[in-house]
């Protein structure tokens, strides 16, 4: 079997069937410091901290897939022990995988400035985030934000008061030798804007805890009138698609499920048992049990009440 291009997942954190919140001395099998870097991209600066600061353990957050496959990679290639990766959006890693003053400290080096103005709200440091990134940081910590968008640094400035923040922005040269420096750089531009955040106040922020989801079970179910409504607003729900296997008087539902800046998609089984039909969500298939997931199972217990009357 060909080696895979990642060459190993052992960093990796499957952040949906992890512990939460995580449990980093176990992960790590020690004590020591941690930091963490938000969108580490290839992970060329993210492997040569943790070399160069054995005595710290370093968490990297990264949303895609083609990023996190060529970090793991060079991550396994340096023999770099003291990383772990969660491939996820950085308020749902805060969220729900950290405690409150967890961390040392933080880096986010060249985020997506999202320069049009009607994508402005796609930013990441809002002052929503900073209060959710202040509390889990320890005392004095220090957060690190390069970038090579002035306007970005005019902007995230701008979301600091209230944050429990304090911000102190500079120019600097071409430092940390990464994609989106480089590419700058060879277009010409020589000075860069870091941004650096010290902890002052703290903010209370606990972290979101799963919920005990309730399974249902209805007397009668009848596939063929079976239409569940979708909802709209604070939460959204969406049915993609039903499944039904008439042998195995089964069917499976794919379930969109968007709240609170986040999202998630999984299969709901609803399945006939003695006395009725149980729907929960399919095993095999990957959930956080929250208030949304629960009422995907709800207007499905729905759906099948109605279409049985």
């Amino acid at each position: 079997m060909k080696q895979p291009y990642y060459l190993s997942l052992r960093p990796l954190i499957l952040w949906r069937d992890s512990k939460r919140p995580h449990p980093w001395a176990e992960r790590f099998g020690r004590t020591a410091p941690l930091e963490f870097e938000i969108g580490f991209g290839n992970g060329d600066a993210l492997v040569r901290r943790a070399l160069a600061s054995p005595e710290t353990d370093f968490i990297g957050v990264e949303l895609f897939w083609e990023s996190m496959k060529r970090a793991l990679r060079r991550i396994e290639q340096a023999k770099a022990r003291n990383i772990a990766v969660v491939q996820g959006p950085a308020h749902v890693f805060l969220e729900r995988l950290v405690d409150p003053e967890t961390f040392a400290a933080a880096t986010c080096l060249f985020p997506c400035p999202w320069p049009k103005e009607r994508h402005v709200r796609h930013r990441l440091f809002s002052n929503e985030f900073l209060r959710l990134l202040n509390s889990r940081l320890l005392s004095r910590a220090a957060v690190r934000v390069v970038t090579d968008y002035h306007p970005f640094r005019d902007w995230l400035l701008a979301e600091v008061p209230g944050s429990g923040f304090e911000a102190r922005s500079e120019e600097i040269p071409a430092t940390f030798d990464t994609k989106y420096e480089r590419k700058w750089s060879e277009l010409g531009q020589e000075r860069f804007f870091q941004i650096t955040l010290v902890k002052r106040e703290h903010e209370e922020l606990p972290p979101l805890r799963d919920i005990e989801m309730r399974i249902h079970t209805v007397p009668r179910f009848d596939p063929a009138r079976f239409a569940p409504e979708e909802a709209s607003g604070r939460v959204t729900i969406r049915f993609k698609e039903t499944l039904y296997d008439p042998a195995r008087r089964k069917a499976m539902v794919r379930a969109f499920v968007a709240e609170e800046g986040m999202q998630q998609e999984f299969w709901i089984e609803i399945a006939a048992v003695e006395g009725g039909w149980k729907i929960r969500p399919a095993e095999g298939t990957s959930h956080v049990p929250t208030e949304g997931a629960q009422a995907a199972l709800d207007l499905l217990r729905d759906g099948a009440m109605r279409g049985t009357e």
